[in-house]
């Protein structure tokens, strides 16, 4: 069997990246997933390459930006409509931004707490009923920076410290409906995140060598290996875990500042 046979998820930030990587697991295990993005063309993407994968695959493409109210509100909508119900929720849909205390402006905190954080809160809030209704499942996607500091990404730490604590309340509040939420904190994953967040290539080259050395696995991680924990959480061999906060980080979280 399939672990997330007859499954309906909702997954946002689905065009790239992460999201696009747990669409595509998500798929191959049977689930059927509402993969929700700023861009058609990306999540249209993300649908082709999981139909070239064979199988039944059914991903709806949902055009939405989280930080949006009425966006929100669609998607709660449109993903009621395909999928009929929701067995899972992927709070992917995030950002990076450097910046220390000094250098980071209150726009530019406010944008990162917008959409790491208060996003997350909000379209959350609105999908708790139809979660309970199936006794379903949250997963936010967080960072080794929610668990410990990192020199001048000031706004990024705090905001995915807030997702990891948001996890734990969200936890204790939704166990007596039957709703499990937990959180995956990855460490450097070759996605194009830092790059949107400003990155040149040439620096961004530098950094994935360098983590070779500040992970002790001694490689920085894949999209996959984000993926196949987020499959196992969502699927029904993890019924009794909540409020969890799982590092897939190569054991970055373990290593002394460099």
């Amino acid at each position: 069997m399939l672990d997330l046979e007859g499954k309906a998820a909702l997954i946002t930030g689905a065009g790239s990246g992460l999201g696009r990587a747990m669409a595509l697991a998500f798929a191959r295990e049977g689930a059927r997933v509402v993969i929700a993005g700023r861009r058609r063309e990306s999540l249209e993407a993300t649908a082709g390459e999981a139909r070239a994968q064979g199988g039944s695959a059914q991903l709806v493409p949902a055009v939405a930006d989280v930080t949006r109210e009425e966006d929100r509100a669609r998607l709660v909508i449109e993903t009621m409509s395909a999928m009929g119900g929701l067995d899972v929720l992927v709070n992917n849909a995030g950002i990076i931004q450097s910046g220390s205390a000094q250098t980071t402006a209150l726009e530019g905190w406010d944008r990162m707490m917008d959409i790491n954080a208060r996003s997350v809160f909000a379209l959350t809030r609105l999908l708790i009923p139809h979660l309970a209704e199936r006794k379903g499942n949250i997963i936010n996607m967080s960072s080794v920076a929610g668990l410990r500091p990192y020199p001048g990404l000031l706004a990024y730490c705090v905001s995915k410290a807030a997702v990891d604590q948001l996890t734990r309340c969200l936890a204790l509040d939704l166990a007596p409906q039957g709703v499990r939420v937990n959180a995956i904190n990855p460490g450097v994953v070759v996605t194009d995140l830092h790059r949107s967040g400003g990155m040149g290539e040439t620096d961004y080259a530098n950094f994935l060598e360098r983590g070779k050395t500040t992970h002790p696995l001694g490689r920085v991680g894949r999209p996959e290996d984000v993926a196949a924990l987020a499959v196992f959480l969502a699927s029904d061999r993890a019924t009794w875990i909540t409020g969890g906060t799982f590092s897939v980080d190569g054991g970055r979280a373990l290593a002394s500042a460099r």
